[in-house]
């Protein structure tokens, strides 16, 4: 009998010690939604109301000391900071020159130097945190024709069927990202030339649109702290008013009038020197098709992934204009597509970025904008896309 109790008290012990470790924030201040802990200790818990009930005593009255946190990932609720960065914002803790052996200059998982490893992990991340993307009951394409690269400009239309045959728009367009994506996707001219004029309520669907996938979301939250831990952002505020920015600010692509942006480019597509520029979202392809203003022709390349999402080169003709490659990813989220490429520009703007989605490689193409500006000196994205395989 006494070996039963002894046995059930140490299952006990074992169970209450395993539920602490999920209920509790010791060793876990810093950023990211981990779905593993019943309850968490980053920068966005307050708002979520899923703290761990010791948050505020570990996370918030330690936060004055860099005792233990040297080279700790961001917490926005800490009064100082323990980052190679924190000098250049002025808030390093006081002791951090002591404990910490620095004065916010190199080292450190703030330092700043973002690998090809780094990014090609949290592209992984990303990957995981794609809840929304489509399943395979949700999203049925038939590819047809695959043409060699050499064939792409042919403008032979090789595929008798639509590339999407089935679309189960009630359970996708219905989700916040979705609808907040769909809401500024009509809201540009095509042609090139035409200067592009914003209505407030325009306006303010970009910034719903930023806010609903990079606040709301748990991929746009970990997308943020990640390059939060590299020194690239300050604050949430930041990285939200820099991708608005980047993405939304408007430039001349021709006749110097304000007639283009990233955005527009990238996803909604153009008209310029009589063929489809731009134009690398699935979404808008499905959208166009089956309102029978595209006709899909074939495809270059399709990517090695068995689920979504899928990469695809297309070639199509959008309203009497050809498109030789548009490449982009399939089934996707809008969420994820927006961090993707937020994340190739921010780290490699104006060359490949390496990515891996489910251990597979991906490389984006990005290109500057490098005629116009935004605040101090920063360049609006030109483009990104999936770039095209070598046969």
């Amino acid at each position: 009998m006494k070996v039963i109790a002894v046995l059930v008290l140490s299952v006990t012990l074992f169970y209450q010690g395993y539920s602490n470790s999920l209920d509790s924030c010791q060793s876990r201040c810093g950023y990211g939604t981990d779905s593993g802990f019943s309850c968490q200790c980053n920068p966005s818990c307050e708002r979520y109301n899923d703290c761990c009930s010791d948050y505020a005593e570990i996370c918030k009255t330690s936060a004055t000391s860099c005792k233990g946190r040297c080279g700790e990932k961001y917490n926005s609720q800490n009064k100082c900071h323990c980052n190679s960065k924190c000098s250049q914002y002025s808030n390093c803790c006081s002791d951090y020159a002591d404990l910490c052996g620095g004065d916010g200059g190199g080292g450190g998982s703030g330092s700043g130097v973002i690998t090809d490893a780094e990014i090609k992990s949290v592209s992984e991340a990303l990957y995981a945190l794609d809840s929304n993307k489509a399943s395979a009951s949700e999203l049925i394409i038939d590819p047809q024709a695959l043409v060699d690269n050499s064939q792409t400009s042919s403008q032979s239309d090789l595929s008798p069927r639509p590339l999407f045959r089935y679309l189960d728009e009630g359970a996708l367009f219905s989700r916040p990202t979705y609808a907040a994506f769909l809401a500024v996707l009509d809201n540009y001219q095509r042609m090139t030339g035409q200067t592009e004029d914003f209505s407030p309520q325009q306006l303010a669907e970009q910034e719903t649109f930023v806010k609903e996938t990079m606040s709301n979301t748990e991929l746009g939250r970990e997308l943020f702290a990640f390059l939060y831990t590299k020194g690239v952002y300050a604050t949430e505020e930041d990285f939200l008013y820099d991708l608005k920015m980047m993405w939304f600010g408007l430039y001349s692509r021709y006749n110097k009038k304000m007639d283009s942006s990233g955005f527009e480019h990238i996803f909604a597509g153009e008209i310029k020197g009589g063929k489809v520029s731009g134009f690398h979202n699935w979404i808008q392809f499905y959208l166009l098709e089956k309102s029978g203003q595209l006709n899909y022709y074939s495809h270059s390349f399709n990517g090695p992934w068995t689920t979504y999402p899928d990469v695809m080169g297309m070639q199509f003709e959008w309203d009497g204009y050809f498109k030789q490659v548009g490449s982009a990813v399939i089934g996707c989220s809008p969420e994820f597509d927006f961090a993707l490429y937020s994340l190739c520009y921010i780290t490699r703007p104006g060359k490949q970025c390496r990515l891996s989605l489910g251990g597979k490689e991906l490389i984006i193409q990005t290109y500057t904008w490098d005629n116009s500006f935004y605040d101090d000196g920063k360049k609006f994205i030109g483009s990104a896309f999936p770039a095209t395989p070598r046969n």
